[in-house]
This record gives C-alpha cells, sequence and structure tokens, in this order.
C-alpha cells in the first residue's frame, strides 16, 4: 500500500535494507572468479538479489492491496532465490563461504520478514 507516513528517524527503513542487500550482492559478485560455471551463477545471484529491493519500492507505491500483495510475493521469492545462488557460489567458491553466509543470512531473514508481512496483509484482507 502506498507509504502515506512519513518514517521516523528511529523507525527501521526495509526500503533502505533491501537496497543495502542489493548493493552487498553487488560487491560480493565482484569478488567471484569469472569461468563458465560461476558466470550464470552470478547473473543469476546479481538478478535476484537486486530484484528484492526494487520490488519492495514497487510493493511500497502499490495501488491497490492485491498489486502491494503481488509485489511482496516476489520479493518473499527473490530472497528466498538469493539463498539458492549463494550457496552455489560457496559451492565453487570456498574461500568465499563465510561471506556466502553471511549475505545468506540477511537473505533468509528478508524472506521471513516479507512472508510475515504477507500472513499480516492477507489476514487484512
Amino acid at each position: 500500500m502506498p507509504n502515506e507516513k512519513r518514517r521516523s528517524k528511529g523507525e527501521y527503513d526495509l526500503e533502505e535494507r533491501t537496497a543495502r542487500f542489493g548493493e552487498a550482492i553487488i560487491d560480493f559478485a565482484k569478488k567471484v572468479s569469472r569461468n563458465p560455471v560461476t558466470i550464470p551463477i552470478i547473473s543469476q545471484l546479481i538478478r535476484a538479489g537486486t530484484s528484492v529491493g526494487a520490488n519492495y519500492c514497487e510493493a511500497d507505491d502499490a495501488s491497490s492491496k492485491k498489486d502491494f500483495n503481488h509485489k511482496i510475493t516476489t520479493c518473499k521469492k527473490e530472497a528466498r532465490e538469493s539463498k539458492f545462488w549463494l550457496r552455489m557460489v560457496a559451492k565453487v567458491c570456498s574461500e568465499l563461504r563465510d561471506e556466502a553466509k553471511e549475505l545468506w543470512k540477511e537473505a533468509n531473514e528478508l524472506h521471513l520478514i516479507f512472508a510475515s508481512i504477507l500472513r499480516s496483509s492477507k489476514k487484512k484482507s
């Protein structure tokens, strides 16, 4: 739903958090060595990881409850997909395993947040 209420300084900003996640995914992807195995994995990871924030921005400006739920569902799916691709990077680039694990944790938290938002939104319907 449109964000009609301004966020106070202390209020949690999910838009900022998802943007930082996307930036962290981009920075991480730059560290992955390029080869025939990693190139498609990196591409998919960047698409999924940056899509979380883009779709959240769309949800924040949704024109209807149905549109909002659809965009939040996409956020949830993209966060889950990010977890998958991070796992694949950790498999092919063991030297980046620890950093991938930290990003995986953030992707998991975002997935849980969007699942909760979606449940709450559907209860209000």
